[in-house]
């Protein structure tokens, strides 16, 4: 391991970024210093230039992507270089503003009805009753069920947060009845060699969910998340909850569902205020 990469290690430990991200951040300045041949520390603005559009050019790489790119390379400059130019010469992309796709409660209902395998089943029935990351559901220790008080226990979030979020009555019926036949020891939902279930895994059992229950719409498990925040708003839990009960550090992030619940939809329209319009030529 080279001493520069070692240091920007240890910059990323000392502010206690966690182990994904550090991963991330190493592995974009690798293929970046890879791409020129030489050290970071010899490659200058320009060249970072060059390298942005290289990946959005040649590679097609999203924005979302770009950025993270840049961000590994502001920390790599601006942190562990200590490079005297404005690290905010290296700009981010702007990225398009999508709404979240949402299921209906009765697709939701399909989803879930179709998984067959317990485990699965009741991984994504988790997801939803809770509007829990994928990478939240996985890695539930099964201390983090509070039966007493009703809550489930999201330690080390993103953003490195614990949280609390409720327990649905309906959800711990099938977990106790999961808990029964897999009896799991420490990672709520264990996968194999002791570890928690992968990622990738739910994520299979969810796109082949989707096919199986007809549903038009591209579902991952973030999209029970989605649901799960759209289907408090409609039923008309505050925005604020929702806002602690999803983790998000700001409002507007939460926000996002107002554009998509079924209030703004149940909404009559002006033209249907009006008279019918009667068709000159019939």
């Amino acid at each position: 391991m080279s001493p520069l990469r070692q240091r920007m290690i240890e910059d990323m430990q000392i502010r206690n970024f966690s182990p994904h991200t550090r991963h991330q951040y190493v592995t974009y300045v690798a293929a970046f210093a890879k791409h020129f041949g030489k050290s970071p520390d010899q490659i200058g603005l320009e060249e970072i230039r060059s390298y942005q559009l290289f990946l959005l050019q040649d590679k097609g790489v999203c924005p979302a992507t770009l950025n993270v790119a840049v961000s590994a390379l502001r920390f790599l400059y601006g942190v562990t270089l200590k490079q005297d130019w404005d690290i905010q010469m290296i700009p981010y992309a702007k990225k398009p503003k999508k709404l979240p796709v949402v299921l209906s409660q009765e697709e939701a209902l399909r989803l879930l009805q179709v998984v067959r395998d317990m485990k699965y089943r009741t991984v994504l029935m988790a997801t939803y009753a809770a509007g829990l990351r994928v990478s939240e559901v996985t890695q539930l220790k099964v201390t983090d069920i509070d039966s007493g008080r009703m809550c489930i226990r999201v330690e080390q979030g993103k953003g490195r947060k614990d949280r609390y979020v409720m327990l649905s009555a309906k959800l711990l019926h099938h977990l106790r009845l999961y808990w029964r036949i897999y009896k799991p020891q420490d990672w709520l939902f264990e996968g194999r060699q002791n570890g928690h279930l992968p990622i990738s895994t739910v994520q299979t059992v969810c796109k082949k969910a989707r096919i199986e229950a007809g549903i038009k719409k591209e579902v991952t498990p973030h999209t029970l998340r989605h649901s799960f925040a759209t289907h408090l708003l409609e039923a008309g839990t505050d925005i604020r909850t929702i806002q602690f009960l999803l983790g998000h550090r700001s409002l507007n992030s939460t926000m996002i569902y107002t554009h998509v619940a079924q209030k703004i939809h149940k909404t009559r329209s002006p033209l249907d205020l009006l008279p019918d319009v009667q068709d000159r030529n019939s």
